[in-house]
This record gives structure tokens, C-alpha cells and sequence, in this order.
């Protein structure tokens, strides 16, 4: 005699199945880079978020690699991003098949406007769009880079309130 699971048992294993796979795709989405930089300033704008634009060769850079290796691919630097940064990857790879060309033109031009001639070039903005930092690999691991990161939104925040202080009179 067969071994027959009922139809409705069937069912509801293959829902499960189901469920869990978009459970783990909305949780690698998490990770994800943004690469539409329009898009990623409107959702930093919108949360008052810092946006960190990574500007990587990420087929050819060997720093680019280590630095995301290191860095980036860390659950230390994940989760400090995921609740205080929108991430932008602004690629320069070698191999231009898998990006349209739309964004190609898009990264030529990020990097004209910030003047990268470096890889990788790391750049910290604020939520306005406003240049906080710049910056690239840094040995220490994400620890320290978040670290770095925390210190430099610090200061930055801290200038912004003292340029927003009205002059008290002497």
C-alpha cells in the first residue's frame, strides 16, 4: 500500500514552504543596496535618515572587495544601517551587462558631481543631500567603521544645530 498524504496536508506544507521562502527574500531585501539614487534620497528625506553612497568596482577594485567582505557583508554594519542609514551603491564594474543603461549614466554622473576618481569612495550625506563625510576602506572591521560613521553623523548634527542656534546678543 502507498503512502498518501492527503491533499489539504499538501497544501498546507507547500504554503509553509511558501511563506518562509518570502520571509528570507524580505529579509535579504533588507540587505540590499539602493541603486536608484533618486529613490534613495526621497526614502532618507522621508525618514531623516543619513544616506551612505558607496562608490565601488565591485568586479575589479580589490579594496572595493575587502571593503565590503569586511565591512559592509557584517551583521555589525547591517544592522546599524538598517535602523540609521539608506545605503547607495553607485558601481562602476567592469562587466556592464547586468546594469541598464540608465544607470550607468546615473553613476557617471554621482561621480562627476562628487568628483570621485578613487575606488572605493565612500560618502556620508545627510538627509537633505548634504555632504558630511567622505571617506573610504578603514581597517578595524565594521565595528570601527560604524564607530566612524556614528561619530561623524555626531558632529555633523551638532553643527547643524549650532548654525541653527539664533546669536543671543552680548
Amino acid at each position: 500500500r502507498r503512502n498518501t498524504v492527503p491533499k489539504e496536508d499538501m497544501m498546507k506544507r507547500w504554503l509553509i514552504v511558501l511563506a518562509t521562502m518570502a520571509v528570507a527574500a524580505g529579509a535579504q531585501a533588507a540587505d540590499e543596496w539602493e541603486t536608484d539614487f533618486a529613490k534613495a534620497s526621497a526614502k532618507a528625506k522621508a525618514e531623516g535618515k543619513h544616506l551612505l553612497v558607496d562608490f565601488s568596482g565591485s568586479d575589479w577594485c580589490g579594496w572595493c572587495v575587502k571593503l565590503d567582505k569586511e565591512v559592509f557583508s557584517k551583521k555589525a554594519f547591517k544592522e546599524y544601517a538598517k535602523d540609521n542609514l539608506v545605503l547607495v551603491l553607485a558601481d562602476f564594474p567592469r562587466d556592464k551587462s547586468k546594469q541598464s543603461e540608465k544607470l550607468q549614466k546615473q553613476n557617471k554622473e554621482l561621480a562627476k558631481k562628487y568628483q570621485v576618481n578613487a575606488f572605493p569612495t565612500i560618502f556620508i550625506l545627510n538627509s537633505e543631500g548634504k555632504l558630511v563625510d567622505k571617506t573610504g576602506y578603514q581597517p578595524g572591521g565594521p565595528e570601527a567603521y560604524v564607530e566612524y560613521i556614528k561619530k561623524v553623523i555626531a558632529e555633523a548634527k551638532k553643527k547643524e544645530l549650532e548654525k541653527a542656534k539664533p546669536e543671543t546678543p552680548a
